[in-house]
């Protein structure tokens, strides 16, 4: 009789117990030359991120050289007084590291990636790119040319001609708000060498700067580090400039950019509202969120589940600009886009969802799904050095405590469904709305007019 082998099988592993949770907190400094620095030290994340905040808002742009902030973001890698732009590419890619810059309402951010056994020298680069930028006039010609290039396809895209136009009725004309970030093609083709300099030598300085530094520095003396790189660029103190406060017009009234022939009408409804500031600004998340924040929200139930009109529609707060004072502002908008011949009864749902919201509020169903959603996948969120060092960047553009993220996470958890239904209420009133709607004027027009939900004006596409 043949003998039956047996195995011998390891325990199973039993799961252990949770451990709480919370949004890293930096260590805060300042070296000699005034630059305030963030650091947060994360075991195991071998690749290191770092962003530099510039205190160089879009405000602070010359009068008719809109976009020169982001043509001096976009130089900062084409060279320094070391290195030509190709050479500067090269000792990028040497390093295994990323260095990219945008400019924003806020300021301009530069961010590198880079391996931490390299870090060192990615850190001498980019300090070289802050402390002596060559802006050499082939480059910032070659960097205008490409953005001239760009403006015609932004323009060509529905989404963006919708967002340029939400903009401009939102904001006087008068205000930096009211125009594309990136300027315009009669501001860019004024832009050189010289007014980006001039820009650079007015606005760019140690004293007025942030850096944050995230990853595993286990065995980096970080205080030597930047003494010898980020330490070296030097500048005048000078106070970050003051903040203007921002007027909007938020009176109920619909804008067609009419796109002849359009199958699709791209819907963009907003106005604007409080910043992280305000105490109102949990609760406007989480209701914003149970509107509509993802596939399952009350907007994508009714128009995408229940009628077929579209993908998805969604609805967001994103804050423009902040101020210390608290007076600062945030876009919250409803978009998405639908088939030309359902635009009139999808915008009439649309708002049937915020009448019916206004009227009956959210269910304590949906308050805890967005609970869940919203807090309960933040360790994951937040799992690389990149995505922590851009969190704290963002607090340092939204002049934020450093403890804003955890302190959001535990205001969330405690807000109830009818906090979050009154600032979701509050944040999308009916009758204070600016719709803006990119498709086919001569369809649309008419079923749009009948609707009662403002004045309606067309407008060409360019």
């Amino acid at each position: 009789m043949t003998e039956l082998a047996t195995m011998d099988f390891h325990p199973q592993p039993q799961a252990g117990s949770p451990k709480p949770w919370a949004f890293p907190a930096p260590e805060r400094g300042t070296l000699d030359n005034g630059l305030t620095v963030l650091r947060c030290h994360r075991p195991g994340q071998q690749v290191v991120a770092v962003e530099v905040i510039l205190a160089t808002p879009l405000e602070a742009e010359p009068t008719g050289l809109d976009g020169i902030a982001t043509i001096m973001a976009r130089a900062f890698s084409e060279g320094t007084d070391k290195h030509s732009a190709e050479d500067f590419a090269a000792e990028l890619e040497r390093c295994g590291a990323t260095l990219d810059a945008h400019a924003d309402h806020p300021g301009v951010r530069l961010s590198l990636e880079v391996p931490v056994s390299r870090l060192a020298k990615a850190l001498g680069l980019l300090s070289d790119a802050l402390r002596a930028p060559a802006f050499a006039d082939s480059e910032v010609e070659r960097l205008v040319r490409n953005r001239l290039d760009e403006i015609p396809h932004e323009t060509a895209n529905p989404a963006r001609r919708a967002a340029k136009e939400l903009s401009k009725e939102l904001f006087p004309a008068s205000a930096r708000m009211s125009r594309p970030r990136q300027g315009t093609e009669e501001t860019v083709q004024k832009i050189d060498s010289a007014a980006v300099r001039a820009f650079y030598d007015k606005h760019v300085r140690p004293a007025t700067a942030t850096a944050v530094v995230v990853g595993d520095l286990t065995g980096v003396d970080l205080d030597e580090l930047l003494g010898d790189t980020l330490g070296s660029w030097t500048g005048s103190s000078a106070e970050p400039r003051p903040v203007p406060p921002v007027n909007a017009d938020d009176t109920g009234r619909v804008i067609i950019v009419d796109r002849p022939g359009a199958v699709q009408t791209q819907l963009l409804i907003g106005r604007v509202g409080a910043d992280r500031h305000d105490r109102v600004w949990p609760a406007q998340v989480l209701g914003t969120y149970c509107l509509g924040g993802t596939l399952t929200s009350r907007l994508d139930r009714v128009l995408r589940e229940e009628k077929g009109y579209t993908y998805g529609v969604r609805a967001f707060g994103q804050v423009l600009r902040a101020a210390p004072d608290g007076t600062g502002v945030a876009m919250l908008a409803i978009s998405g886009s639908v088939d030309t011949p359902n635009t009139g009864p999808a915008l009439d749902d649309l708002w049937k969802v915020l009448r019916t919201l206004a009227a009956e509020g959210l269910t304590d169903a949906e308050r805890d799904i967005a609970v869940q959603n919203l807090v309960g996948v933040a360790p994951l969120k937040f799992e690389t050095a990149g995505a922590v060092a851009s969190t704290l960047a963002d607090q340092v553009e939204q002049y934020l405590p450093d403890d804003y993220q955890s302190t959001l996470y535990q205001q969330l958890a405690a807000t109830g469904t009818v906090e979050a239904t009154a600032a979701a209420v509050s944040a999308f009133p009916t009758d204070r709305l600016v719709t803006v709607l990119v498709g086919d004027a001569a369809q649309i027009e008419e079923p749009v007019k009948a609707l009662g939900i403002g004045e309606v004006s067309v407008v060409a596409a360019e």
